[in-house]
């Protein structure tokens, strides 16, 4: 695989470009900057920085934290961070600002990352998550970069995907020089991959430690108010995926004939499938309000359809009822965490795979009902819409869990403070040169 890997990327060139192309057809965020894709910097991003990659909008509002309190603490070094998507990019933007470099990372082509390398010349490299690219970690440390990934999840599916490329992932095991890791279990599947037992410890999951923002009260009833929704029974259905929206669809035509008056807020994982999702509901005979296109003037639409980026939390705070997806098709669920903090009773279906350990622990604390299909999901609604006792209590219980699991953010703040201190001078500005580069860049 060390051999065939490099190989198969330089045959995928040609198809990636495309997929681009393709993709921001629906997308056009996808259009945009594209070079940077392939290893070109922008002008305004500075050297020597420490570098943390956060893939997309979970990651980036998860890191945020934590980024933006180093970044403080060291406000001498420069900090760059990278994603994936446009939405990771923008959440980047909107939650850090100024305090932080940003551009997209480069693709795992071998030119890609070492044209990176030789342009930003990173002091370390923070994985958020699990981002294990050979290419980007074997150039880090040829560099003599450190590498530490941080809030690290491994599932079992994803442990025995690794298993099969071994060659690949046991470099790549040996190259990281530190992992945090969510739970123990995690650990225990880095560690069957190649890790140092030493170098791998179970610190906790920062989306723990996300909170409801000041003033979210009074956003969450501006937004009753503009699309009618005061003084009505709500629930959402976020975070869903094609072949999910049906099903959530026939759910709320079943719901309707025991609470006529009820009302569902659809909220599609990517925004741009808004208008097919739109079109679904008035097929299925719902009216449909768009929130990007603002309330209309006979506003008290039957599905209000939340198609603006970054405004999931204050969505989940209309609803008495949530139903995370990504759950009932085999994309392995989303976070739970947000209904979580509002108190919600969560609602999922069985594919809970990429949150298996908070889906547990929500389920054994009583805070979570796993639904098979559209007929469960639609019982499971109308019992808690039913019965308000049951609901607080759920609900109660999800917060519980959520509080119970806070404090990682402070772990791997302190971790990452004594890694970043390791590289900068004993006074204040005196920072280390960066590696120079190696011979193979000459």
């Amino acid at each position: 695989m060390r051999w065939i890997y490099p190989l198969l990327l330089w045959l995928a060139v040609p198809l990636v470009w495309l997929r681009l192309q393709w993709r921001s057809r629906r997308e056009p965020a996808y259009a945009e900057r594209r070079a940077e894709r392939f290893g070109a910097v922008p002008e305004a991003v500075r050297s020597g920085p420490v570098w943390f990659h956060t893939v997309s909008a979970g990651e980036s509002i998860a890191a945020a934290p934590l980024i933006a309190a180093l970044a403080e603490q060291f406000a001498d070094l420069p900090f760059l961070v990278t994603t994936m998507t446009p939405t990771g990019s923008q959440q980047v933007l909107s939650r850090l600002g100024g305090r932080v470099d940003h551009c997209y990372a480069p693709y795992d082509f071998t030119f890609a990352v070492e044209r990176f390398y030789r342009r930003v010349q990173p002091r370390m490299l923070v994985l958020m998550e699990t981002e294990l690219w050979p290419n980007l970690i074997a150039r880090a440390h040829q560099r003599n970069v450190p590498v530490l990934m941080v809030n690290a999840r491994l599932s079992a599916r994803s442990a025995r995907g690794y298993a099969r490329i071994s060659s690949l992932t046991l470099r790549m095991m040996r190259q990281v020089e530190f992992i945090a890791c969510q739970t123990e279990a995690h650990r225990q599947r880095f560690i069957s991959l190649g890790a140092d037992a030493d170098s791998v410890e179970a610190l906790g999951s920062v989306k723990f430690d996300v909170a409801l923002p000041d003033g979210m009260d009074a956003q969450v009833r501006a937004l009753a108010a503009q699309f009618g929704l005061q003084q009505q029974r709500v629930w959402i259905a976020a975070s869903t995926h094609p072949g999910e929206d049906e099903i959530v669809l026939d759910s709320f035509q079943q719901l309707r004939r025991q609470h006529p008056r009820l009302r569902l807020v659809l909220v599609p994982r990517h925004p741009n499938r808004a208008q097919q999702v739109a079109e679904l509901a008035r097929r299925a005979g719902y009216s449909v309000q768009l929130q990007s296109e603002g309330a209309a003037a006979d506003s008290g639409a039957d599905v209000l359809l939340g198609d603006v980026m970054g405004t999931l939390l204050q969505l989940y705070g209309l609803a008495e009822v949530a139903f995370v997806g990504g759950s009932l098709v085999d994309v392995g669920g989303h976070n739970p965490i947000e209904p979580a903090l509002f108190a919600l009773p969560v609602l999922s279906g069985p594919r809970q795979y990429n949150f298996t350990d908070v889906f547990a622990q929500l389920d054994e604390a009583g805070g979570v009902e796993t639904v098979a299909d559209a007929v469960a999901l639609a019982e499971a609604v109308s019992a808690l819409l039913a019965d308000e006792n049951r609901r607080r209590q759920m609900g109660q219980a999800a917060l519980a869990t959520v509080q119970a699991n806070r404090g990682a953010t402070k772990k791997v703040t302190d971790l990452l403070s004594r890694r970043i201190a390791a590289i900068a001078g004993p006074e204040t500005g005196a920072v280390r040169p960066a590696s120079p580069p190696d011979r193979s860049d000459q």
